[in-house]
């Protein structure tokens, strides 16, 4: 029998969009999964994408005042400083009742005041970077980190020299690896048998991909191409409105189990964010990428430009997607010997361990003996 431990809390700060959350999510089903006795709880925006999804995975949610910086002169841009001085109180506030043993920060502005409130009362900050280049957010709050720990190793260069920086990978979740095509065919409607294309445009959906898939949807229906779609919460009436008539097209605003998906698929289209590059990579997906062209520091087209050297995916600019898509998607599609070549370019590249690593990374602080029996 194993000897008692007092429940002992981990706060996440994380949202905003799926790329901060969901490595999020996937660090806490590895600390959930590893130790059933930590208490995580999430914190993040009301009405954000975290606000639905966290409680459906079965977390502890909080809110806080905090919203995105806009760079335009706006009323939201003047009321920002108000913002960030009430949601560090609010962070203040839900530590002190908390007391968590760490606070874990996903990257993004929600991070921002729960990590600085965690430093000012002396708790231990884990912070995750996503991205090749680091944010304003993750820049700002790497000062007063703890541990920081990045998916790519060339990160380290943007961040301060006396820190210690861990390349971990992106977290993903363990699921993406135990679902079948036809678990995921049945969970959609469609023929497993037939080819099928996923596009996503990551959880915001992607307007530039949206209108290049239905510029070419008569074309994909004339071949017996399936189409499983997430069109984003915006574009969803426009897009389920211009496919009702084809029935070889599945249209959801978005999938809240991206693995049934990606199982049912043979192709992926999608932007370039890291949290899609690791969950593509850790199940070896072939895709076509199309980096967004306003990220910052256009880390986008870093991540694609990686998996294209190494034969993992095809790149096409956003600016040429709709010129381009049909001459790299159809002989794609019809060569099935190179997808499986792309696949396990994809799968080399892929780092399953990332969410593993940061949960006894947060382990650590919340329950020391733990760690010391795993490892």
């Amino acid at each position: 029998m194993g000897r008692s431990r007092k429940r002992t809390a981990v706060v996440i700060a994380a949202g905003g969009t799926g790329g901060h959350l969901f490595p999020a999510l996937s660090v806490a089903d590895e600390v959930r999964r590893m130790h059933s006795q930590v208490r995580v709880v999430f914190v993040g925006s009301r009405g954000k994408i975290e606000s639905h999804v966290v409680p459906e995975r079965g977390y502890e949610f909080r809110t806080i005042w905090i919203s995105g910086l806009r760079r335009q002169m706006s009323a939201e841009l003047l009321v920002f400083p108000v913002k960030v001085l009430v949601s560090w109180i609010q962070s203040l506030d839900l530590l002190i009742r908390l007391k968590p043993a760490v606070v874990f920060g996903s990257g993004g502005y929600v991070s921002g005041p729960v990590v600085v409130a965690a430093a000012f009362l002396g708790i231990p900050r884990v912070i995750h970077e996503q991205n090749s280049v680091p944010g304003l957010t993750t820049k700002l709050l790497s000062l007063i980190a703890t541990e920081i720990h990045t998916t790519f190793e060339e990160t380290q260069k943007y961040l301060p020299k006396k820190k210690r920086v861990i390349a971990t990978g992106t977290p993903t979740r363990r699921e993406l690896d135990h679902v079948s095509r036809v678990e995921g065919a049945v969970a959609f409607g469609i023929d497993p048998e037939r080819p099928t294309l996923l596009v996503v445009g990551g959880s915001l959906g992607a307007r530039r991909i949206n209108d290049a898939v239905l510029g070419i949807l008569q074309e994909l229906s004339a071949r017996a191409v399936q189409i499983v779609w997430q069109t984003g919460e915006h574009d969803f009436a426009r897009v389920h409105a211009a496919t009702q008539r084809y029935s070889n097209v599945v249209v959801q605003p978005f999938f809240d189990r991206i693995e049934f998906a990606y199982a049912a698929c043979d192709l992926v289209l999608c932007r370039a964010g890291a949290s899609t590059i690791a969950e593509l990579t850790r199940i070896g997906k072939p895709s076509i990428l199309v980096p967004y062209p306003f990220a910052t520091a256009d880390h986008q087209t870093q991540n694609a430009c990686l998996l294209a050297k190494r034969g993992a995916a095809m790149m096409i600019p956003d600016s040429e997607l709709t010129t381009k898509l049909s001459e790299v998607l159809f002989p794609l599609l019809a060569d099935r010997v190179r997808r499986d070549r792309m696949a396990e370019q994809a799968r080399l590249l892929g780092k399953p361990d990332a969410a593993h690593i940061l949960a006894l990374a947060l382990l650590h602080y919340a329950d020391k003996s733990f760690v010391e029996e795993v490892v």
